[in-house]
């Protein structure tokens, strides 16, 4: 999905742009990059981080660059922050999000007659730059940021750098999160609250939807005031924020634990031993046993020194090898026992499934398999959540389709999605005997929107239940 991080210092900004981008690199595969502004100008690096560290690509940069101003990024697959001259001057942008209709969009922009867009190795555009010439089609900034925001299908939060200041956009519903954080002499914008936190800025302001700011070395102004309407990815506290992120003054791992101990209170399993698969699991896990009494266990342990979160290839079938190959057990804590086990989720199904025969031919005796969220249903709209270009990559599609013989409707679905359905066990036993679990029992929507203390009006649940 990719994350960012920007700051406005009365000094170089150097050191604080390039620690708390790297604080990023859990949200990101394959590209980083920086972008500063000061006495010299613009000066900007990109680099691929597919295998490398983004800390061992950038190390050179910076010590090279230089300026007050600049804005980092982590990102899923395309080259950014992006340089831009037009009619606003020359500014720098970093986006996170998604466009549905990029090629719609294209035309009209061709259309009022825009010279070309370059393309990306796979012939895609780059969606950052068809962003900027979004924000061009507007006399001013203000104008074409709002432009960008009313016109795009999907998702936006994106940094513009300029010389002036760093403008910070946050999702017209707030899909991802922004804030901005304070020291005594910078202020910075973030995806993540706590990448600046061990920087020396405490939290000042969190952008609500809509909302647009501008930040300098001395303070933000808000521009655009936020809207009132809210829908936060629920997947966040799930899988993809860091456990010491907080999204709308809840925090990860709290969210996690809360999850885990709702699901202990509705399930009925005596098992030895109750595990987290490594690392989004565990929170729940530990929540779970906490409430259930039952002991947590490490039985197997996430091998990291030379494995990055970085370092996953593209190729989904040597993406599960690689998540494989991380997982390391421990014997002891497996020969002989019945474990419990909770994922985040469970997506293809692939990689759980090979997890589960490893710890069978490691010595379990039972495996039983509790993902911390409910099956996904509908494949995300708003932002890059996995790889998949297509819902039937989903199991759970896979199966309902196979239950339905090919006979599939809205209407069927809303019954899948449904804990109270006999279509819904039906799903649930069809994936159980499919990855060999000993049970199965996924978290419930209202159980884990209880875990978020948020209204389910305020989150996006889409991928779950279809509802928008």
């Amino acid at each position: 999905m990719g994350g960012f991080f920007g700051v406005a210092s009365k000094s170089d900004c150097l050191f604080d742009l390039f620690f708390g981008t790297d604080y990023h690199s859990h949200l990101g595969t394959r590209r980083g990059g920086m972008a500063v502004y000061g006495e010299n100008g613009f000066d900007r690096a990109i680099h691929n981080i597919e295998n490398t560290p983004f800390r061992t690509k950038f190390d050179r940069d910076m010590q090279e660059m230089k300026g007050n101003l600049g804005i980092g990024c982590i990102s899923d697959y395309e080259p950014q922050p992006l340089l831009v001259r037009s009619h606003h001057g020359t500014f720098a942008i970093t986006t996170v999000g998604r466009i549905n209709n990029a090629q719609e969009l294209t035309k009209q922009i061709f259309d009022r007659g825009n010279a070309h867009f370059l393309e990306m190795s796979g012939g895609d555009i780059n969606p950052t730059e068809l962003v900027a010439a979004l924000i061009n089609q507007k006399l001013n900034l203000i104008d074409g940021i709002r432009y960008a925001q009313e016109s795009i299908d999907g998702s936006l939060t994106f940094l513009l750098l300029t010389p002036k200041g760093i403008y910070a956009a946050r999702d017209r519903l707030g899909r991802t999160p922004l804030v901005i954080g304070k020291k005594e002499d910078a202020y910075c914008v973030s995806f993540e609250d706590f990448a600046y936190l061990n920087l020396g800025y405490d939290t000042e302001h969190v952008l609500g939807p809509g909302e647009v700011d501008v930040i300098t070395p001395e303070g933000y102004k808000t521009l655009i005031t936020p809207g009132k309407d809210m829908k936060i990815c629920t997947f966040l506290w799930v899988y993809y924020g860091y456990p010491s992120s907080t999204y709308e003054g809840l925090s990860v791992e709290k969210m996690r634990y809360r999850s885990g101990e709702l699901m202990a209170k509705r399930d009925n399993v005596k098992p030895d031993t109750v595990a987290g698969v490594p690392d989004s699991g565990l929170a729940a896990a530990i929540g779970y046993s906490n409430a259930s009494g039952i002991p947590f266990s490490r039985p197997f342990i996430k091998y990291t020194p030379t494995w990055p979160r970085s370092f996953m290839p593209t190729i989904q079938s040597k993406r599960n090898l690689i998540a494989k190959m991380k997982l390391i057990p421990v014997h002891d804590l497996i020969e002989g026992k019945s474990l419990l086990l909770i994922d985040d989720s469970i997506v293809r199904g692939t990689q759980l499934g090979e997890t589960t025969e490893f710890l069978y031919h490691s010595g379990a005796k039972e495996v039983h398999i509790r993902p911390a969220c409910p099956p996904i249903l509908y494949g995300c709209k708003y932002l890059n959540f996995s790889r998949s270009t297509s819902e039937m990559e989903l199991i759970s599609r896979r199966v309902i389709e196979k239950l339905e013989n090919g006979h599939v409707t809205d209407e069927i679905l809303k019954e899948y999605a449904d804990p109270e359905t006999g279509r819904y066990e039906a799903m649930l036993e069809e994936i159980r005997r499919q990855l060999n679990f000993t049970s199965l029992r996924f978290n419930r929507l209202d159980d884990m929107i209880e875990a978020t203390g948020l209204d389910k009006s305020r989150l996006c649940t889409y991928c779950w239940d279809g509802q928008e």
